[in-house]
């Protein structure tokens, strides 16, 4: 029998049993009626989520597929991006960029802080030639536990023509993006998420000024190519083979959304958010972001001294089947992340912080058994009286 475990972690997130369900149906014809039908049902519901009027192009594919698509769909070679990043996530659009041969112009924060919109539109003032042809950014950096400030971005740019190509893949219904109210240009998505499904789909919201630069972009691609996509989806149908079982899964996912509201999503993640963050500040234990900024999908923790993250992650998964994540980039050996996206539940994230307490007792770190219970139930008590 394998043991249950509580996956705590940015990605992939834990399935709701309706949607393990409903992926359960049969295989039919990804050319015919029935399909047509689920396609335009799940593409008018993502629109929903992305608060927009603009189309959706549903890739067979992972969340970084979608930033590649970004990409190669937009930008030509030798053109310039401001590509701003504030950790390993940011920096995985720089090196795509690159890989393509597009100029990407590095604008970069600190691990553990948000990027600022006053530095942006600077830089963006001072191009006056108009060579950044886009300004690449998270909404969430999964790698840092930090939520940048999207709308202020967006106004940053002034009246400069640089399309906002926005990386939501961990922000997507787990934060609030009304990407028409705020001029975004491209918003991407991944199903591992706050959407609820196993990994195998990106979604791409495109809005009219991008698909005009779609149509003078000479870069390659083939496979990613969000034109073709969109033609075929304006026909209920896919370019290549579609994951059907997957949209089947979609279509409930956001059943379950549309359920809860928008705005219930947003405010579950961030009372998740908040419980950690205060189970973890009892435990004597810092955060790299600050509460300012910190994001309502993924916390990352410092390590305490004298400790290795795998000293924590692993006995968490071992001893109890609590699975959180490791560090990436600048901070791989200095935190461990909890996430608190998705199908998680309040039970969820007790039952994590009181393994996070016993490992800590386990490790000699002097702890006071019960805080991290305590105070994050103080948070989630107060959160729903209100």
């Amino acid at each position: 029998m394998t043991e249950k475990q509580i996956l705590l972690l940015p990605g992939p997130t834990p399935v709701p049993p309706q949607v393990a369900l409903a992926m359960a149906r049969p295989a039919i014809n990804h050319r015919g009626p029935e399909f047509k039908a689920l396609w335009e049902e799940v593409t008018a519901g993502l629109k929903e989520v992305f608060q927009t009027r603009s189309e959706v192009v549903i890739l067979t594919a992972s969340g970084t597929a979608g930033m590649e698509a970004a990409v190669v769909n937009l930008i030509s070679p030798g053109e310039k991006v401001l590509a701003v990043t504030i950790g390993a996530f940011g920096e995985r659009f720089v090196q795509i960029c690159r890989a393509f041969d597009v100029e990407a112009e590095v604008l970069a924060f600190p691990y553990g802080r948000a990027a600022d919109p006053e530095v942006i539109a600077e830089r963006l003032a001072a191009d006056s030639g108009h060579q950044i042809k886009a300004v690449l950014v998270q909404h969430n950096e999964t790698s840092t536990g930090v939520l940048n400030d999207i709308r202020a971005i967006s106004r940053a740019r002034g009246n400069h023509p640089a399309l906002l190509i926005v990386d939501s893949i961990s922000g997507l219904a787990a934060a609030d993006l009304p990407m028409d109210a705020w001029h975004v240009d491209v918003v991407i998505a991944g199903s591992q998420k706050a959407l609820m499904l196993p990994p195998g789909l990106t979604m791409l919201a495109v809005n009219e000024r991008a698909w005009q630069a779609a149509e003078k972009c000479t870069n390659k691609r083939f496979y990613l190519d969000i034109k073709k996509a969109r033609s075929s989806g304006l026909k209920g149908q896919t370019p290549f083979t579609p994951a059907v079982s997957l949209l089947y899964g979609l279509r409930e996912s956001l059943r379950l959304l549309r359920e809860e509201t928008l705005v219930g999503s947003f405010a579950r993640h961030a009372l998740m958010r908040d419980m950690v963050r205060a189970g973890v500040r009892s435990l004597g234990l810092d955060l790299l972001a600050d509460d300012s900024v910190a994001s309502p999908a993924v916390t990352a923790v410092c390590v305490p001294e004298g400790l290795k993250p795998a000293d924590i992650i692993t006995p968490l998964r071992e001893k109890f089947g609590v699975v959180v994540a490791g560090g990436q980039g600048e901070v791989k050996d200095r935190v461990f992340r909890l996430g608190h996206l998705g199908y998680v539940s309040f039970n969820d994230i007790m039952a994590g912080l009181a393994a996070l307490e016993a490992v800590l007792v386990d490790a000699g770190v002097p702890v006071t058994r019960g805080a991290a219970v305590a105070a994050a139930g103080a948070v989630l008590g107060e959160g729903t009286a209100r």
